[in-house]
């Protein structure tokens, strides 16, 4: 479900911007660009529209924006070429 909120108008994504996650996020999407059909879905459905489609050379590709993903995994349960994967931060990975 995207939530859209209508200013004058305008209808934009109801996204916080104005609030970079820092490093509090536990996972992170990583898109396959192989697997990526640029169908906008993720784009679509992300809670912070922190996901955009951007051309890569001769094609176009989902694209995350870290600052403000919160890791929540919409894109990821709703990507359907199985392109999203979730992964641990780095900062939450427990070595062997």
């Amino acid at each position: 479900m995207v939530v859209r909120v209508t200013l004058g108008g305008v209808s934009k994504p109801l996204l916080s911007k104005n609030m970079k996650t820092g490093d509090w996020g536990t996972e992170y999407p990583v898109v396959d660009e192989e697997k990526c059909t640029a169908c906008k879905t993720c784009e679509h459905l992300c809670p912070d529209a922190c996901i955009v489609i951007v051309e890569k050379g001769d094609t176009k590709v989902a694209v995350p924006d870290y600052d403000y993903c919160k890791g929540c995994g919409v894109c990821f349960s709703v990507c359907p070429a199985d392109a999203i994967k979730m992964e641990l931060k780095e900062i939450y990975k427990v070595e062997d």
